[in-house]
């Protein structure tokens, strides 16, 4: 017999607009993390991404919000404004269910639109450390009633060095708070913080080294640094994905990667700190309905991102650690669909590879290129002499259609493979509700 919200004592309310999204059996950190958050006890829950964390600390939150007091009573901290807009769209249809107004506040947004909806009372902010301190200098914002407080991604919020300001933060909400701690890792920083501001807080942990990476095929490549982008390209060329991301560590990187396959005629674009916000929203709203094929992005973008169709992840320069590789990755084969992680790797980068595999228990699939393999058996007497110029590779003609299609603003990519789904609305709406990061 399968358990349904109802038996972990979520309101009737609350069970009946899951269930219209086609949300009815919680995951493993829903049941465990729900009922416990419920008693009222301080949590430290981790799990990775893609388990449904948001439904975990949004359905007992908005059950103890007082509905007729207009106060802020709960506040959710992101590391990025992606997230914090995410985790807004989940929340806003429940809390219509319940009469709870919901405010997002981040930066980039403008500050007088955020300040008359602060006028309007919200009882539920979902926000970014930044923007929020700012409306705390400004008292435009007090968060002395709040008795729910949550830090989302917490090892990326402080890994983002955002500790301080999540500090001050704590200290401005109520004494009597009750703190939830969500987060994929929970580094020595988190434990720290933990015992400082939290009473004997439960721990729950859901158990997925492999959970998340049962559904994602994984492929290393080595290639020298040469033969990066050939690779990259002739790789989506071969694999035709719906929609990819490739990530880079620096902006540099991501900037450099995005010109090569725009010159290449792909549909590309990039993500990173440096945009405006009203550029990265312009690219995530084009990605998202598929107008673009490839996004090109930094590690930040690793999280918090739940866009369905993304079969393919590229690791053109390789994490450092597993966590990180376990972020990106996590982008793909989500909500029980198939995707594939393919990373790029030189031999000198062989001890990162390492920390990978002992950090996923696992070993990633080996595939080595031609050229790769000649140029290490190359005798060093002949790396000396002249180096012939890289093929360039040519997008396939099924890949890059030199039709024109107007709805898209330029090539036409209808004929690309789409992902194997039968969602029908509801279902695409449960993806968004219950499998975030």
């Amino acid at each position: 017999m399968s358990l349904d919200f109802s038996v972990l004592g979520v309101k009737q309310e609350l069970c009946d607009e899951l269930k219209q999204t086609g949300i009815i059996e919680p995951t493993p950190i829903q049941k465990e993390a729900i009922p416990v958050i419920m008693t009222g006890k301080d949590v430290v829950a981790q799990a990775q991404t893609g388990t449904g964390k948001t439904l975990a600390f949004l359905l007992p939150i908005l059950q103890a919000i007082k509905v007729k007091s207009p106060v802020v009573q709960g506040l959710v901290i992101t590391p990025t404004r992606e997230l914090a807009l995410q985790i807004t769209t989940v929340a806003e249809d429940l809390a219509k269910v319940m009469g709870i107004k919901v405010l997002t506040v981040y930066g980039g947004q403008s500050l007088g639109r955020q300040l008359n909806k602060l006028e309007r009372h919200p009882q539920l902010i979902i926000g970014t450390p930044g923007r929020l301190l700012d409306h705390l200098r400004r008292n435009t914002l007090s968060l002395t009633n709040v008795t729910k407080l949550v830090l989302d991604e917490a090892d990326q919020l402080l890994h983002m060095g955002f500790l301080e300001e999540v500090e001050n933060l704590i200290a401005q909400t109520s004494p009597k708070r009750q703190m939830m701690l969500f987060s994929a890792t929970i580094p020595e920083k988190i434990r720290g913080l933990s015992k400082r501001y939290m009473d004997k807080p439960a721990n729950i942990r859901i158990q997925s080294n492999n959970v998340t990476l049962d559904e994602i095929q994984q492929v290393l490549i080595e290639v020298t640094e040469e033969e990066k982008i050939d690779k990259l390209c002739s790789m989506i060329n071969e694999l035709q994905p719906y929609l990819a991301m490739v990530f880079c560590h620096t902006k540099q990187r991501v900037s450099m990667v995005t010109a090569a396959l725009a010159k290449r005629g792909y549909l590309v674009d990039e993500l990173h700190g440096d945009l405006s916000q009203a550029k990265r929203t312009l690219v995530m709203r084009r990605f998202s309905t598929a107008k673009l094929q490839v996004l090109v992005a930094t590690d930040i973008a690793a999280r918090g991102l739940d866009i369905e169709g993304v079969t393919h992840v590229f690791n053109y320069d390789i994490p450092h650690d597993a966590d990180s590789y376990i972020h990106r990755i996590g982008r793909t084969g989500r909500a029980g669909e198939q995707g594939m992680a393919v990373t790029l790797i030189n031999p000198r980068q062989y001890l990162f590879l390492r920390l990978i595999e002992k950090g996923i228990g696992s070993t990633i699939q080996r595939q080595k290129t031609k050229e790769a393999s000649l140029a290490n058996k190359k005798p060093r007497e002949e790396k000396a002499g002249p180096v012939k110029e890289t093929k360039k590779t040519v997008p396939l003609r099924n890949f890059r259609s030199d039709k024109k299609d107007k709805s898209h603003g330029g090539l036409n990519h209808r004929s690309r493979r789409k992902p194997k789904t039968e969602n029908t609305a509801g279902a695409k709406k449960q993806q968004s509700y219950g499998k975030r990061k």
